[in-house]
């Protein structure tokens, strides 16, 4: 049998790991992480719980109504497959849906998901040829060109905003600040795509940054560079397809918002549209803040919030909102793992595609 002080010994060093303190940054990101569940459970729950309290309701609602909503989602996700497809320069469409469907699910079942979802939709992509720096740009590109749209949503309601109909106070500060987030974001993409030096100098800066708060073992450098050369993967991204790519992110902004007013009609509410656009570009808006996995409780609170904001009674917002989610939300979630299983059956080696290639996966 091992002597006592060497049986204790594994002991003393736990008991010494277990004692040693907790770094200021480590103790600020646990704050953090329990002020975003905080707030997540104190303002997000009760909402949460009203909207999930009309799941028995949904047997309620017009069957065509919501045919017609899950049919506008469908068209608005093949939009964004299309959107990525035309950036990343691919003939198929198997591999950018698969990717794009396990990408959206892991992105909605981890909190602040949006980076491990880039990151297991470029893995795939990778696995069928697709070059990664393209798929970065392309789908960088996207995603900003989406943002960008989003923003100008309330663009389109100032017609009722400065005509005679009454229009809430909570809706008219929601289009103006979405306005000057527009008009803010525009500028910025303007010189960001146009010029070098201020993109250099925000890397500079970032890196000095990054490097004096981490501290990481292999220090990060020309991280200006990378940030430029990203720059230009983008605007040869968009190259001279800017007229399809504007067509197709419209379109899928276009048809989600549609499958909300048609998950509406389904609940009997027939609200003015232009309100519902100031409330679904609202609620847009506040999902970028990755407070939940896939916003969920804070889409479904703020939306249900902004359309009773909009008219429509509280019961059917609550109720519109949970078959609005269940389009846009739930289901594409169940899709993923099928999403998988087919893309691992077709492409269980890497790299068998390449750009311009013949290939299976390739063609269909």
């Amino acid at each position: 049998m091992p002597p006592t002080s060497d049986r204790e010994a594994p002991g003393a060093g736990r008991s010494q790991r277990a004692s040693k303190p907790v770094s200021v940054k480590g103790l600020v990101g646990r704050a953090l992480v329990v002020g975003a569940a905080g707030f997540a459970l104190y303002f997000v729950l009760p909402k949460l719980a009203k909207v999930l309290g009309a799941w028995p309701a949904l047997s309620s609602l017009s069957p065509i109504w919501m045919v017609g909503a899950f049919v506008a989602e469908s068209v608005s996700f093949g939009c964004a497959f299309a959107l990525q497809r035309l950036f990343l320069r691919a003939r198929g469409w198997f591999a950018v849906v698969c990717a794009g469907i396990v990408g959206n699910a892991v992105t909605d079942v981890l909190p602040a998901g949006d980076a491990v979802g880039a990151g297991v939709q470029f893995q795939m992509l990778e696995a069928t040829g697709i070059d990664a720096d393209s798929a970065a740009g392309g789908l960088t590109a996207a995603s900003m060109l989406g943002i960008g749209a989003l923003l100008a949503l309330p663009i389109f309601t100032l017609p009722a905003i400065l005509g005679s109909s009454p229009v809430n106070p909570g809706l008219q500060r929601t289009a103006y600040v979405g306005l000057g987030g527009f008009v803010l974001f525009a500028l910025c993409g303007l010189i960001v795509l146009a010029t070098d030096k201020p993109l250099a100098v925000f890397g500079r800066i970032a890196q000095r940054v990054w490097n004096t708060v981490a501290r990481p073992k292999k220090p990060l450098q020309g991280f200006d560079r990378r940030l430029l050369e990203e720059r230009d993967a983008i605007r040869t991204a968009l190259g001279q397809k800017w007229r399809q790519a504007v067509l197709l992110t419209t379109a899928r902004l276009g048809f989600d918002y549609a499958s909300l007013l048609f998950a509406l009609r389904a609940t009997g509410s027939d609200p003015r549209p232009s309100l519902v656009l100031l409330a679904y570009a609202a609620t847009g808006i506040l999902a970028f803040v990755p407070i939940t996995p896939g916003g969920l409780g804070v889409i479904e609170a703020g939306l249900s919030s902004m359309l009773i904001l909009a008219g429509v009674r509280p019961s059917k917002a609550f109720l519109a909102t949970l078959a609005y989610r269940l389009c846009s939300y739930w289901l594409p979630l169940l899709a993923g793992p099928v999403a998988y299983i087919l893309f691992r059956r077709r492409y269980r080696t890497p790299a068998q595609l390449r750009q311009g290639g013949a290939s299976p996966g390739a063609s269909k």
